[in-house]
């Protein structure tokens, strides 16, 4: 998979968590209510700014990956341009719109040689439905087992977030088991569902995708 850097995948680029820059794009996380239930078991919780500083401050400092989802421009775009869309609410810059953000939780120091991984993500709901959310954690699984070396990545859903669950499933990740009815929403118990990838079921992947494109050049 080629790239023109290594920090960016076909529509998006990855930066670094910038403090206290990025935090209009933490408080938008926090803003989309559906999206916070979906992602925290502290749902019935409403949202802070504090929350979102310590949202920003965690993904930055605590994790083995944190990083702002940028989607490039298409075009240039002038001073002019970029302060017209910072008043309409979009958090742009010269380099891209932020859409969201991901990160690759860190292993205590006496579990690295465990060589996992759990992946977490947010996508802000204007920019839902259009395969960003994908393609932003097929760049974060390459980062974790062509760069980090790492041997597992796990990520997690809540068992009434069915499209989560599907698209985990669809990139490859395998339901490892559920932690029955632990997560009390909406008038009902739900279950925990616990998925993982492996590094060797990762790189099977990468070589059927390689045959593929050999294939159809």
């Amino acid at each position: 998979m080629s790239h023109p850097t290594p920090f960016s995948s076909a529509r998006l680029t990855y930066h670094a968590i910038r403090q206290p820059d990025d935090l209009a794009l933490f408080k938008a996380i926090n803003a989309d209510q559906t999206g916070y239930q979906n992602s925290n078991a502290s749902n019935i919780k409403l949202p802070s700014h504090a929350d979102a500083e310590k949202f920003m401050k965690a993904t930055a400092e605590e994790n083995l990956l944190g990083a702002v989802i940028w989607l490039a421009p298409e075009n240039q775009q002038t001073a002019g341009e970029i302060k017209a869309r910072r008043n309409a609410g979009e958090i742009v810059e010269a380099w891209g719109t932020a859409i969201g953000e991901l990160h690759l939780s860190a292993l205590p120091a006496h579990l690295t040689h465990h060589r996992w991984t759990e992946l977490g993500i947010d996508i802000l709901p204007a920019y839902q439905g259009r395969g960003y959310g994908a393609e932003a954690i097929g760049w974060a699984l390459d980062y974790a087992f062509r760069r980090a070396g790492l041997h597992r990545v796990k990520i997690r859903a809540f068992e009434w977030n069915t499209g989560a669950i599907r698209l985990y499933k669809k990139l490859g990740f395998t339901v490892e088991g559920s932690e029955r009815e632990a997560l009390w929403f909406e008038g009902r118990w739900w279950d925990g569902v616990e998925m993982g990838m492996l590094e060797s079921e990762w790189w099977e992947m990468e070589r059927t995708t390689q045959r593929g494109e050999e294939e159809r050049a």
